[in-house]
């Protein structure tokens, strides 16, 4: 974990109002990808603040993949607003928490319309040409070899692709309201949920049977034992010699 998203920031005191919208958020990313076919399964859900996050849904893929479908893509971008989307439905707001959110989807939108040719109606080309460092791990942006209505289009299709996935992730958080009410609320008491447990209780187990009290250890008392009084030293013969009782007091003969 804190390879993945940094030291724990202990000093950060969040509100209980914070604390509740947090794990609703981070909810509402792992029930969307939990209940979408293509997506990653749910590895870790933490309300602990690590790094710049203050929550965090971790997803792990079980095997390498070297290719991605469209509709993975578009399951990933579902899974993504998810957070934005339970926001929406449980306090009718939205926040700043999902800043990073919208601009990974854009990111991803705009390569499945402008690199992917995944958009029916733009169709299989790439648009625009690409100024790219790989070797400095940079992206300098595309420069444009289309229209002005093509540029349009492109902007259509990528708002619409977006608007597809937070439907997604709207339908089927509203499908699942109650587990969405229920493990927001023992995320906020437990802070962190990892696979084994969340699918567990997504399957109907109590929070006491997925989360045993840990019986702390029994004391062992020593055994008490009666003092014994100290023995008064005793003189020690000198080696070579016996030991002789005082001489006679002269005076009393």
């Amino acid at each position: 974990m804190r390879v993945i998203a940094g030291p724990e920031k202990k000093a950060r005191l969040l509100s209980e109002k914070e604390r509740k919208i947090i794990a609703y958020h981070e909810m509402g990313h792992a029930l969307v990808g939990h209940f979408l076919e293509d997506t990653n399964p749910v590895h870790k859900i933490t309300i602990m603040s690590r790094g710049q996050a203050l929550g965090l849904t971790i997803s792990l893929p079980t095997e390498d993949r070297y290719l991605t479908t469209k509709s993975a893509l578009m399951d990933e971008l579902a899974m993504t607003l998810g957070g934005r989307a339970a926001e929406e439905l449980v306090f009718h707001e939205i926040t700043t928490g999902a800043a990073n959110d919208i601009e990974r989807v854009t990111a991803t939108a705009k390569s499945m319309v402008m690199r992917f040719g995944m958009s029916e109606k733009l169709g299989p080309r790439v648009l625009g040409r690409a100024h790219d460092l790989p070797f400095l791990g940079r992206d300098m942006g595309s420069e444009p070899d289309y229209s002005d209505e093509i540029a349009k289009e492109i902007d259509d299709e990528i708002r619409r692709v977006i608007e597809e996935g937070h439907a997604a992730a709207t339908t089927v958080l509203r499908a699942h309201m109650d587990e969405l009410h229920r493990l927001s609320a023992i995320l906020i008491e437990r802070e962190t949920i990892d696979k084994d447990q969340f699918e567990r209780l997504l399957a109907g187990e109590s929070e006491e049977s997925v989360f045993p009290e840990e019986v702390p250890a029994p004391v062992i008392e020593e055994p008490e034992t009666e003092a014994k009084p100290k023995l008064k030293p005793q003189p020690r013969p000198i080696p070579g010699t016996a030991m002789q009782p005082p001489p006679p007091d002269p005076a009393t003969g």
